[in-house]
């Protein structure tokens, strides 16, 4: 049964004896812009009056009993910041179990920043670097789960032939075509926060902002890198980046040096061999993380 509007407003007392705001939990909006230079997260000065105030925080709130971590986080969010919850873009959430009370941190991002307008419960709302977050005095609840929600600013280098193989599109009648749409659908990553696979030592995942993307094309495909449409612009300064291997070379040794030029460089391959080649500071992932992440 459906609760009443405001039904989660109140204390609650979890397993390990903490008071917290939400009779149901509660839920914040983790929000980010992604531009060229990395990313920035809007970040809430609260109130004195507020159960840690003075602390920078996430927009959010107690969950009302019949309200998803997402409807709570965007609603407590377009209540304290102005947000239309119409521009953001949902990419997941991280839960922070207490035993009997959670806090749903909801994961998003937005094509264009808003200029907040703070409410009651804020001293001031702003959009703060990626990197200038730990610098502040947060509550303690991001302070502890700020290790674990921060996104690293990434450029995907895509061994384009190895991930058009490992979609059964009918790439192999028109190899063009099926780069084409890989491209198209790829340059839709820009701007983005994407999350990675969790390590064998952590199931939770990691975060990446997407400020790239570059595309390595060899064979028939390599044309497009020199037709290079319009309509692969995916916002004004981020063009998707198509370098063709040069003639004569194999893809792998144009991603490879693709690789070593980006110490930020996301490779997606399931080519073995490349995948042992690459240097250090590059980390790869497997053609079907990216497929999932690429609109239908």
């Amino acid at each position: 049964m459906c609760g009443v509007r405001g039904d989660g407003d109140g204390w609650s007392t979890c397993g390990l004896g903490h008071r917290h705001w939400g009779r149901f939990g509660a839920a914040g909006l983790l929000l980010r812009h992604v531009g060229a230079e990395g990313s920035s997260v809007l970040l809430q000065h609260r109130a004195p009056w507020s159960h840690h105030g003075r602390t920078w925080g996430l927009p959010g709130g107690a969950r009302d009993s019949h309200e998803s971590p997402e409807q709570a986080a965007l609603r407590e969010a377009a209540e304290e910041s102005g947000l239309d919850p119409a521009r953001v873009r949902v990419r997941g959430r991280s839960r922070s179990d207490h035993g009997g009370w959670a806090y749903e941190t909801v994961v998003a991002d937005i094509a264009e920043r808003i200029e907040p307008v703070p409410q009651a419960e804020s001293l001031a709302l702003g959009w703060v670097a990626e990197h200038d977050v730990p610098e502040h005095p947060l509550h303690p609840g991001l302070a502890a789960a700020w290790p674990g929600l921060q996104a690293s600013a990434r450029t995907l280098v895509v061994d384009t032939a190895n991930v058009v193989g490992a979609r059964p599109d009918g790439w192999w009648r028109d190899r063009v075509g099926a780069t084409r749409r890989l491209v198209e659908q790829a340059a839709t990553l820009i701007g983005s926060v994407r999350a990675l696979p969790g390590s064998a030592a952590a199931t939770a995942p990691r975060w990446v902002a997407i400020t790239h993307v570059v595309l390595v094309l060899e064979g028939v495909a390599a044309v497009l890198a020199e037709q290079r449409p319009p309509d692969l612009l995916a916002a004004p300064g981020w063009p998707t980046r198509l370098v063709a291997a040069p003639r004569g070379t194999a893809g792998d040794a144009t991603v490879l040096a693709q690789a070593r030029n980006r110490p930020d460089a996301l490779v997606v391959s399931a080519d073995r061999g490349l995948r042992a080649a690459l240097p250090p500071q590059a980390e790869a992932i497997g053609p079907s993380w990216l497929l999932a992440q690429l609109p239908g």
